[in-house]
């Protein structure tokens, strides 16, 4: 049996790193000390760790099994396929049966020489251009076996589910492969044996399509236990840098596996959560013509990656981490050998694996486990650096506020909308999450409306352009003639409403400038008098 199936692992480190966050608790406050706990965790739980993918049926082979350096000796092996869409017979992209790829690519032997040099080796089953075993598998028991034959031949303690494309449309097909699944885990713990499943999907800068989210949550509820999920950062059609469209889909998808462990009942703190990520991009020349992720964009990624704690980096492919040949003149195609772009003597792979120091095997002990809510601590409006946030109260677009230590920002008019509620996709809440409070922030000035300087807005009365009326402690100004239109719904069409709402520096300034009038009023009036 391989070194890898030896069973739990303990790890003297991460224990230190729970006795010494356990030590400095009683220090905290309730807030720091979830905080802590959180961290602790996701720290004890596993290493993050770095595994390029490589495209084992392309040509010309590449060579992983003698890395040419300690950032491409993990790898991802893709793909394992169905044989065809109503075969379920697994083979290596339709060309190779595992037999035949033990023979014509000698593969078999050059996994072993990997496991030989100390690293691992992961399977990639599915992938955008066959069928995936779940769909071309009529039962969950063929299913299961399928995936047996794999995991067994190749003595694998991580799979990677390539969702993508067909795969993501037959939620039936979602069903079988969750079932299978979680039917192998439970086996294979039963045996003291890991399995650690990673599904990787597309993602927007929003995060995951609601076909992706389908997807996690159908793992979840048929109880597996899900590594967690690597985002495909790549082919955004961005506007900016990579990097920055990669970051955004991360800090989303982060935001839907909040929800989605919580409606599955097993609710998991910020750095666990991140932990549970895992990001893919294509380096280079992407399929989108005008997506080019450099080797800024890889330093960049990678500073975020290991800032917020992501479990996994991986990158497609090592087939491609080069320099194009002056032969190869079109490089907005993407080529399956090159990047497509100017590389010099630098790598993508040890770029993006800076900091992960883990292994795909020393991880796939790691089980996941519900932690218990935590009531936040209340929200300071003494020193709070915006409002707190109030049920009944009504905010513009742009209005910030402060909600269990977290900065929100509207992006239209709402009211009544917890800001923190959990949603999986971003056109679901009304609000921005901006970050933390931090620490020293000073209470943003507040303006105060001297009693009768705006008119309490009055349905029945008209109002001609340049008047000003208070509505739920906002102040609005009138476009043109208007009777009826309540002032607030200017947020939601401001381009047909006839009230403008002013900002707090526009009010101030009418403040101030009352003000100012009112004491020059009383100056002119102490003259009359002196007179």
């Amino acid at each position: 049996m391989p070194e890898a199936f030896a069973g739990r692992r303990f790890s003297w480190v991460r224990f230190g790193i729970l006795v010494l966050v356990c030590a400095v608790v009683a220090g905290l406050g309730w807030r720091e000390y979830a905080s802590a706990r959180d961290v602790a965790r996701a720290e004890a739980s596993s290493d993050p760790w770095f595994a390029a993918y490589v495209d084992v049926t392309a040509t010309p082979t590449y060579a992983f099994e003698a890395p040419t350096d300690e950032a491409a000796g993990d790898v991802v092996l893709s793909f394992v396929v169905a044989a065809a869409p109503d075969r379920c017979e697994p083979t290596w992209g339709t060309a190779y049966a595992l037999d035949e790829a033990a023979t014509s690519l000698d593969l078999d032997r050059r996994i072993q020489r990997v496991r030989d040099q100390g690293h691992d080796v992961v399977v990639s089953f599915g992938g955008l251009l066959n069928s995936e075993l779940g769909d071309a598998c009529g039962t969950v028991s063929e299913l299961e076996d399928a995936y047996t034959e794999v995991i067994d031949r190749y003595a694998l303690t991580t799979i990677d589910l390539d969702l993508e494309g067909d795969a993501l449309e037959d939620a039936a097909a979602m069903a079988r492969r969750a079932e299978a699944v979680a039917s192998l885990q439970t086996a294979r713990r039963a045996a003291d044996q890991d399995l650690a499943v990673w599904l990787t999907l597309p993602v927007g800068t929003g995060g995951l399509t609601e076909q992706g989210t389908d997807a996690v949550a159908a793992f979840l509820a048929a109880g597996a236990d899900l590594a967690g999920v690597n985002a495909m950062t790549m082919n955004f059609d961005a506007e900016g840098s990579m990097s920055d469209a990669a970051q955004d889909s991360l800090e989303s998808l982060h935001r839907q596996l909040d929800a989605l462990y919580a409606r599955a009942d097993l609710p998991l703190g910020p750095a666990s959560l991140w932990r549970k990520i895992g990001a893919t991009p294509m380096i280079g020349q992407n399929d989108v013509a005008g997506d080019i992720f450099g080797l800024d964009d890889a330093r960049a990624l990678n500073g975020f990656a290991v800032e917020r704690g992501v479990g996994r980096m991986s990158m497609w492919s090592l087939n491609r981490d080069r320099t194009c040949s002056v032969n190869y003149a079109e490089t907005t195609v993407v080529s399956d050998a090159c990047s497509g772009v100017e590389q010099g003597d630098d790598r993508f792979a040890p770029l993006l694996a800076a900091g992960f120091t883990g292994s795909p095997a020393d991880s796939a002990a790691a089980e996941t486990v519900a932690e218990t809510p935590t009531t936040p601590a209340p929200d300071d409006p003494e020193t709070s650096p915006y409002p707190i946030w109030a049920e009944g109260a009504a905010y513009g677009a742009g209005s910030k506020v402060v909600w269990h230590g977290s900065v929100y920002e509207a992006k239209w008019w709402t009211s009544g909308d917890v800001p923190d509620n959990p949603v999986l996709q971003e056109w679901e809440t009304p609000w921005t999450l901006l970050g933390p409070v931090l620490p020293g922030e000073d209470p943003a000035p507040t303006v105060e409306i001297p009693d009768g300087l705006f008119p309490e807005w009055d349905p029945e009365r008209t109002y001609e352009a340049g008047d000003r009326v208070l509505r739920d402690d906002a102040v609005y100004e009138a476009r043109w003639w208007t009777l009826g239109d309540a002032p607030e719904r200017s947020f939601n069409d401001p381009g047909a409403s006839p009230w403008l709402a002013l900002d707090q520096s526009a009010v101030r300034e009418l403040v101030e400038d009352a003000a100012k009038k009112d004491a020059e009023k009383k100056d002119t009036e102490k003259d009359t008098d002196r007179g």
